[in-house]
């Protein structure tokens, strides 16, 4: 059965589009209603109302620490909320959506680590576990059930939209 589900679950990211490579030449910046550092440890906690930003990735939380000892460019962000939020859009136009009590983004190798009803969304698509692990270059998901014995990886595809077929013949005659 989990053979299965990661066989899903790749079939329905391996003909997504690749997010958008210029997202990461840009500026990364966090806005919140609070902020403490402690410079020694490169530490830095944000609070309430915080938005993460660079290009068109964007993390939203409640609360924001990140540890910034491995030096500049290596930052490992962890956004907490209720739940904390990330999207960001694709190459080819599509968006990609998630949400998780904690979002773990570890800047050096753009992964995405969700824990606590996680949920990813693209192309119409929903994946929901307990973790997932996601690597925002390589489009790459893994997801695992919790501890509940209840508990399931669950993917939903949702039907293609058919256009409707002309019926009318008239339209359909040529001159």
């Amino acid at each position: 059965m989990i053979k299965t589900s990661l066989l899903l679950t790749a079939l329905l990211f391996s003909a997504l589009a690749l997010a958008d490579q210029s997202d990461f030449q840009q500026p990364l910046s966090v806005d919140s209603d609070t902020f403490f550092t402690d410079i020694q440890t490169s530490n830095l906690v944000y609070e309430r109302n915080v938005i993460v930003q660079q290009g068109s990735l964007k993390i939203l939380a409640e609360k924001l620490e990140i540890d910034g000892s491995a030096g500049k460019g290596a930052e490992i962000f962890i956004a907490t909320g209720n739940p904390a939020t990330y999207s960001q859009l694709m190459e080819d136009g599509s968006r990609v959506e998630a949400e998780a009590q904690e979002i773990r983004f570890e800047r050096a190798d753009r992964m995405l680590t969700m824990t606590g009803n996680a949920e990813l969304r693209q192309s119409g698509s929903l994946v929901r576990g307990a973790l997932m692990r996601y690597n925002i270059e390589t489009q790459q998901l893994n997801a695992e059930r919790g501890d509940d014995e209840n508990g399931r990886v669950r993917t939903i595809f949702e039907p293609a939209q058919r256009q409707p077929q002309n019926n009318n013949q008239e339209e359909n005659q040529q001159p």
